[in-house]
């Protein structure tokens, strides 16, 4: 295997090194988590929430380096924080960049037949969608109008007209 510490820069762990390695880790974890696709956390299946909680394990080495002080893991916990919420007042006045970090919301179902694309590209299970139906009180595919996987995980359901309960 070839060797990739020549690769990437060694960055130490003094207190200032610790925001730039929170900072990359945060920004990684941003591209990768969206690009594996949408979900919400009351969504998640137990497999995707242990590598969820791998991932924290796995990264936290990185952010701080060999600082383990308590003043390393608060100048990382205030550089992920200030990162949040930095992210969120800049994508909650760009549309484009919004769209980059959050997505758009996805149409799974028309007219009760299911977009099979739309759900192998989102990595959404027929019976996700179904369960979200019967929660609008719809018992058939068939009678969904609209099923859209919405830009937070959820999916919300459109009956074709007289189908709720």
């Amino acid at each position: 295997m070839p060797d990739l510490e020549g690769i990437l820069p060694d960055i130490g762990s003094s207190l200032p090194e610790i925001v730039l390695r929170t900072a990359v880790v945060y920004l990684f974890l941003v591209v990768v988590l969206r690009i594996s696709g949408k979900r919400e956390v009351g969504q998640m299946s137990i497999l995707e929430l242990i590598v969820i909680l791998i991932i924290s394990d796995a990264v936290q080495n990185s952010m701080v380096g060999e600082n383990a002080t308590l003043w390393g893991g608060l100048v990382a916990v205030l550089t992920l924080l200030t990162l949040d919420i930095g992210l969120k007042a800049v994508t909650s006045r760009s549309r484009r960049l919004r769209r980059a970090v959050e997505g758009e919301p996805r149409l799974l179902v028309r007219d009760g037949v299911f977009l099979d694309r739309a759900l192998r590209e989102e990595g959404v299970e027929t019976e996700q969608v179904r369960a979200a139906a019967r929660g609008q009180g719809i018992a058939r595919v068939e009678d969904v109008r609209l099923a859209v996987l919405e830009t937070d995980g959820s999916i919300s359901v459109i009956p074709k007209d007289g189908s709720a309960t």
